[in-house]
């Protein structure tokens, strides 16, 4: 990426960003509600494979926008930014990235490993190498917990996003809408 576009999200990446941003949230929406809700068995049972399909396709989309992202690197912080922010913005990015991989990975280590092959759609299965009590564990907690941390995290990097448009008025926010980079936040 030229020095002159550091400044600005391409439009790729911002697609990226939208793209997975509400695949996770949906999905994260949805793991909660297959926790909370008293379903028949039959409906849950089909309800959670329709959760790992679209876990996959996430995971392999997740692949690509890391992968999109290690190869762009990160836009310049704006102007002004203090240097904590910086670092906190940094960690938060990464963070979020980790996230979008290992909360679809840790869900399909917890069903494989658990000896549950994963059916994608209908259209292919990925088979269990059997029971794998430790992978299966891992891949519980993971997915558990770190759905949680990930909640965290969205809530956070959402109210950064708005307290950078509507207390600090500079182009954070912008930059990932619309890609502008000049002039100060509305």
């Amino acid at each position: 990426m030229s020095d002159s576009l550091r400044a600005a999200y391409t439009a790729v990446s911002r697609y990226n960003h939208w793209i997975i941003a509400f695949a996770i949230i949906g999905m994260l929406a949805f793991g909660l509600y297959l926790d909370e809700a008293e379903l028949e068995r039959s409906t849950k049972v089909m309800l959670v494979g329709l959760h790992k399909s679209i876990g996959f396709l996430i995971l392999l989309f997740g692949f690509w926008r890391v992968g999109w992202r290690l190869r762009e690197g990160f836009p310049d912080a704006v102007p002004g930014m203090p240097r904590w922010q910086e670092i906190a913005t940094k960690a938060m990015h990464w963070a979020l990235l980790v996230g979008i991989l290992a909360i679809p990975a840790s869900g399909m280590a917890m069903s494989l490993g658990g000896g549950h092959a994963v059916d994608v759609f209908g259209l292919f299965t990925i088979p269990s190498p059997g029971k794998v009590e430790w992978l299966s564990s891992v891949g519980h907690v993971v997915h558990g917990l770190g759905s949680k941390v990930l909640i965290g995290l969205i809530a956070l990097h959402t109210i950064g996003a708005f307290k950078h448009h509507f207390v600090d008025k500079d182009t954070t926010l912008v930059r990932m809408t619309h890609g502008g980079v000049t002039g100060e936040a509305a």
